[in-house]
């Protein structure tokens, strides 16, 4: 069926630029154009608005970000007693497992992270809460005791050698997966149609879907064609067999190669300026080759996460070490592939140019730098003003021909492009800031390369998908997109949210 949407404006970030309507065939669109419009079977009237492409969201973990919105008040959270107070009221619903996640305890009165002892003291109920970036954990003993931990790294203790029950790195990963464990399938599905539809409600018609863990990423493709934004998805592991079966086009994806700097996990090449350690490598350099290489060949895109100096260096490093094995012709099929790095916040300015050189693509988080690297933030605490303000040099990326797209890693970060946007106008070096219009390229257009779906998403042409969406305020002249909404979203010609 064939349906014409007539606005007072269509950005095309195409050819031609402007439109008044569009035209479209099922799950594409037909024509964009001005002046009388063709017939259709349908006709939507959108008087007064703006319709631009849909955003593509590069970095979502939908399971997690369907659960963070039970945990509005836990983020929240301004003190270590009002946290402590919500997961007393948790416990208090009669739960067998108190999971809270989100909280960022640099944003507390006292930035103290509470232990064991303090959950202890409130509940007998098993608790495990993450902190709002993932990549650490504090439980109560009743948890400690349920869960094997006894070979794995990460376990926190204190002077007299007992468990704090702060728990980073693969004890962290063993918690969190405990814990998840606990959730059936349909509340999976319940999670993940929840995110979705919020992705719609702010304007995102794709998103590219992080897998954590296997057992979330078979019941997201038990029913991803029924959700309400294109999903993507990527499984963070290291198993070729899996991802094959699965008939997947990308491996990786989030597979940690460091940690946070939140955390103190993140790999830096010198200690952080709050403490004495320089954070983690999760993977040898042999292993990470092996694995490059055998996805590589396997036609795979691969993608890793990596955030400090340091982790980008490995990553770097054992991506030359693939690239100088391989002919003119094969590093030609290398470069088509645009493997990933997922997040690239503190690259020094060698790593940007070998990673151009290379051809990888990165996906960047802006609402990190608007969360943490302004002025007397949380990467300045970790950092230093000198790191912290060299953090997410993404114009740099971009003039020196970097492919970037844009994610929220929500939820981590609200998966909220406009706040995407106005992060990227409004960074803290001012000489890394973009304009309106590159940053809404940059999320759609961008990202669409960066998925290897350019000539598909991220534009609005004849034969493109009809991904797109509609605002009162147009976009490209409000004197801010923050807190912008659409009053209408459409993902693959399915009207899919609607004010």
């Amino acid at each position: 069926m064939r349906t014409l949407y007539r606005a007072s404006r269509v950005v095309t970030l195409s050819h031609p630029t402007l439109g008044e309507w569009i035209l479209v065939d099922d799950r594409h669109v037909q024509r964009v154009g001005t002046g009388e419009p063709p017939d259709a079977e349908l006709t939507i009237d959108l008087p007064g608005t703006t319709i631009v492409p849909g955003f593509i969201d590069s970095h979502v973990h939908l399971t997690a970000t369907g659960r963070s919105l039970a945990n509005a008040d836990v983020r929240e959270s301004r003190s270590k007693q009002d946290f402590l107070a919500l997961v007393r009221g948790r416990a208090a619903d009669g739960v067998t497992v108190v999971h809270v996640e989100g909280f960022d305890e640099t944003r507390w009165d006292s930035h103290e992270l509470p232990t064991a002892h303090d959950l202890d003291a409130i509940t007998s109920t098993p608790v495990v809460a993450t902190r709002a970036d993932g990549h650490i954990s504090v439980v109560s003993s009743s948890t400690l005791a349920a869960i094997d931990l006894a070979d794995a790294d990460g376990v926190e203790l204190d002077a007299e050698r007992h468990p704090t029950g702060r728990l980073t790195k693969e004890a962290n990963r063993r918690a969190v997966a405990w814990v998840e464990a606990s959730y059936d399938t349909r509340k999976i599905e319940g999670f993940q149609l929840q995110a979705a539809g919020l992705a719609a409600s702010r304007g995102v018609t794709a998103v590219h879907e992080m897998s954590l863990d296997a057992a979330d990423l078979e019941v997201l493709l038990g029913h991803r064609s029924r959700l309400p934004v294109d999903v993507a998805p990527i499984l963070a592991s290291m198993s070729l067999p899996e991802a094959m079966e699965r008939r997947l086009a990308a491996i990786g994806g989030d597979l940690p190669i460091d940690g946070s700097i939140g955390a103190r996990t993140a790999a830096l090449s010198h200690a952080y300026d709050d403490g004495a350690d320089t954070g983690e490598l999760y993977h040898d350099d042999d292993a990470m080759a092996e694995f490059f290489h055998a996805a590589h060949n396997a036609g795979l895109q691969v993608g890793v996460h990596a955030i400090g100096d340091r982790a980008i260096e490995q990553v770097l490093a054992t991506w030359e070490r693939v690239y100088l094995a391989l002919d003119s012709r094969e590093r030609r099929h290398f470069r088509a592939r645009r493997h990933r790095i997922e997040h690239f916040v503190l690259p020094s300015a060698d790593q940007i140019e070998r990673t151009a050189m290379l051809g990888l693509a990165v996906s960047v988080q802006p609402a990190f730098d608007r969360l943490w690297g302004q002025g007397g933030g949380m990467y300045e605490e970790r950092l230093g003003p000198a790191r912290a303000m060299a953090a997410h040099p993404i114009r740099t990326m971009l003039e020196r021909g970097i492919e970037v797209g844009v994610g929220s890693d929500a939820p981590v970060a609200p998966l909220d492009p406009m706040l995407a946007i106005a992060a990227l106008e409004e960074h803290h070096e001012p000489t890394q800031r973009l304009t309106r219009l590159e940053g809404l390229k940059l999320h759609r257009v961008g990202s669409a390369r960066l998925g290897r779906q350019d000539g598909k998403k991220g534009a609005l042409e004849p034969g493109w998908h009809a991904d797109f969406a509609a605002y009162d305020a147009d976009p490209l002249e409000a004197s801010t997109v923050e807190g912008l909404r659409p009053v209408l979203t459409v993902s693959l010609g399915r009207e899919v949210f609607r004010a």
